[in-house]
């Protein structure tokens, strides 16, 4: 068995949609990044590939590559699970914190959960999605940024 953890953080700005997960947020307000920003699958694929040993999801797909300009982050998703699935892993577990501040998010969970368990071809109750606020503190909690948190258990298949 193998842990893996990531994490990531975006702006939020008028003028973009907001991808949690995969599924779109109604939100005047979106996650600015090179991709769409999705702070999950973001924090997913670098935890996974910690998990693994394989580096980190800018190594992978830089935001300096036009290719991946407003990419839809399931792509990197359902890469990293390509991934896993050629040195043999598979996905125990994947447990989330996402702390957006301004947007309910417990009306999207088992969206969300059903829309990685989709890409992953994982069950959804092996995926963990716990909506937080950070309660005003920093630009978190001022409603100027999401971030999310993501613990993996992956382990080699056979095992």
């Amino acid at each position: 068995m193998r842990v893996g953890i990531g994490y990531d953080i975006h702006p939020l700005v008028e003028g973009r949609k907001l991808y949690i997960g995969g599924v779109e947020i109604p939100s005047e307000k979106g996650s600015l990044g090179h991709s769409d920003g999705d702070v999950l699958i973001h924090a997913i694929c670098d935890a996974l590939l910690g998990a693994i040993g394989y580096g980190n999801i800018g190594e992978l797909f830089p935001d300096t590559d036009e290719k991946f300009k407003d990419a839809k982050s399931e792509i990197f998703l359902k890469e990293v699970k390509k991934i896993l699935d050629e040195k043999n892993f598979e996905i125990v577990n994947i447990d989330s914190t996402v702390i957006l501040e301004e947007i309910k998010l417990s009306p999207f969970v088992e969206q969300i959960k059903n829309r990685l368990s989709s890409i992953l071809d994982l069950s959804s109750d092996k995926i963990s999605v716990k909506p937080k606020r950070n309660e005003k503190f920093d630009s978190l909690g001022k409603g100027e940024a999401i971030a999310c948190f993501v613990v993996v258990m992956v382990k080699l298949k056979n095992e």
